[in-house]
């Protein structure tokens, strides 16, 4: 979609915002500049009367659902943080999570047999009424014919279009940004966007999302942090999705945390714990861990669903990522400094001891403590400040892991404010530190390098006979560069044994 396209549908999201008192509700005018609150007073002088009743979460919640797929995401992530906009702001915006309204059971199961193409006598026993409706897709309990309860994602109607339309949105509105917002340069909003708009297409194939689902359920049952159910691949389609069925309580359901019986604190560690488990070790990650995406089984473990958004992260990536946490572990504000600089997260010119002062200013007052007793707000503040002191930019390859720990760490504060975070963390990170950065692992490395170098050795020359090299020539290039082969493999083969033996002598 073009910006032209693209304006209307911009303008008038915002519009809906501005008549239901939502864009900067009357709320919270106690906490603006008196410039920015007789902007906000003018702004509602054209909001609707009747579009203004309940709470400001209840009227953003009303306007997001209008609005789509990518509003209602937005309303998802706001509601997993309380402790930053108020819990009555985040229980209206819940309701965004599993419980929006489903479209009728007759075009549900119309759609199965289309797309798996086979009448639904032929696949299920039976196929019941929507459990839960969500943005993209609504989902049925039913029952195979060999009796296996299974729970079936089928997309909305017509969702493809509405993604379409407000990629178109975000794209314009990341454009304007970047043209007219001096501050938002840092932030990269078009490549922002991009990241957004492609996971979102990707979640609009269910064959990508049962491949993803299939690969964590894997990683998954080696950690023993959370499960996945399996995937039913003969009930899978690109608009249809068939997994076994989640026996268990939603997350998201408010009663569940006050069962009896119930192990909060193991609830909010194991779902730190899988995360970071899921990021480290295996590269791969649940991109949508908000309460509506988890079940708590009878045994109170996590069970995971909705695999539609997949985050991904490359050795180097999570290299840093495990330093930064493992320096922040050990309160080693220097070594975390480093990283930044060796990771380019932070540009070169900086002074790097200026950088560690300002990470100890934001880690040393929310180290041991408590979740609850740390304002994620004040925090983030802080962090924001420091990012824009330090030309920060957004890293587009770091987008989801970012939306997902701000997420995961605003549900484990929900399961048990007590949650101490550090704590949480610190078997993960401590496992993959030892195990990746150790010498037997470097040893390894150099030989696989070793390997390769030998193997370029080994490779038959490219250039034609027509351009054999002359005595005259000292070898030429050909010669040279299997000179530099065999140096590179002799280095890494002696390194790889100097490794070795250090590793012997401990």
């Amino acid at each position: 979609m073009n910006h032209l396209a693209a304006a209307p549908r911009l303008i008038g999201a915002l519009w809906r915002l501005i008549r239901a008192d939502a864009l900067a509700p009357r709320e919270i005018d106690p906490l603006l500049t008196p410039g920015t609150r007789f902007a906000a007073r003018s702004l509602r002088l054209l909001a609707g009367r009747p579009a203004r009743r309940g709470r400001p979460g209840e009227r953003l919640a009303r306007v997001l659902e209008v609005e789509g797929p990518v509003a209602i995401k937005l309303g998802q992530f706001l509601s997993t943080r309380a402790d930053i906009f108020g819990s009555a702001f985040a229980e209206d915006l819940s309701r965004l999570k599993d419980h929006l309204t489903p479209f009728p059971d007759a075009i549900a199961a119309a759609e199965v047999e289309r797309a798996l193409g086979r009448p639904l006598s032929q696949i299920f026993a039976s196929f019941d009424a929507p459990v839960g409706a969500a943005s993209l897709a609504q989902v049925h309990a039913a029952r195979l014919i060999d009796g296996r309860a299974v729970a079936v994602k089928v997309l909305r109607p017509g969702v493809e279009s509405r993604v379409s339309k407000d990629i178109g949105a975000l794209s314009l509105a990341a454009d304007l940004a970047a043209r007219w917002l001096p501050g938002a340069a840092r932030l990269e909003p078009r490549a922002f966007a991009a990241t957004i708009s492609r996971a979102l297409e990707l979640e609009l194939d269910l064959r990508f999302e049962a491949a993803g689902a299939d690969e964590l359920r894997q990683a998954m049952a080696g950690d023993g942090f959370m499960s996945a159910p399996g995937v039913v691949w003969e009930g899978v389609a690109k608009r249809v999705l068939t997994m076994d069925w989640a026996a268990g309580d939603a997350l998201s359901d408010e009663a569940l945390l006050s069962r009896g019986g119930l192990d909060r604190s193991r609830l909010a560690n194991d779902l730190i714990r899988g995360f970071l488990a899921q990021a480290l070790d295996h590269g791969v990650f649940h991109a949508d861990l908000h309460e509506g995406n988890l079940f708590v089984d009878a045994g109170g473990r996590l069970i995971a669903v909705d695999f539609g958004i997949i985050g991904r992260l490359g050795l180097l990536e999570r290299r840093y990522l495990a330093e930064i946490l493992w320096g922040f572990l050990n309160r080693d504000y220097a070594r975390v400094a480093q990283v930044h600089f060796d990771a380019g997260y932070v540009p070169a010119h900086h002074d790097r001891a200026a950088f560690a002062q300002a990470l100890r200013a934001v880690g040393e007052p929310i180290f041991g403590r408590a979740a609850a007793d740390v304002s994620m707000g004040r925090l983030l503040a802080q962090l924001f400040d420091i990012t824009s002191l330090f030309e920060m930019r957004l890293r587009p390859e770091l987008v989801l892991l970012q939306k997902t720990m701000v997420t995961v760490e605003g549900v484990g504060r929900r399961i048990d404010p007590s949650l101490d975070i550090w704590v949480a963390a610190e078997p993960i990170v401590r496992r993959w530190i030892t195990a990746e950065l150790s010498p037997t692992r470097r040893v390894s490395e150099l030989a696989r390098e070793a390997r390769a170098a030998l193997s370029r050795l080994a490779a038959p020359p490219t250039q034609p006979a027509a351009a054999t090299p002359t005595p005259q020539q000292g070898g030429g290039p050909t010669a040279r560069g299997r000179l530099d082969a065999i140096s590179v493999a002799m280095g890494a083969l002696l390194a790889a044994v100097a490794f070795a033996a250090f590793a012997l002598l401990r």
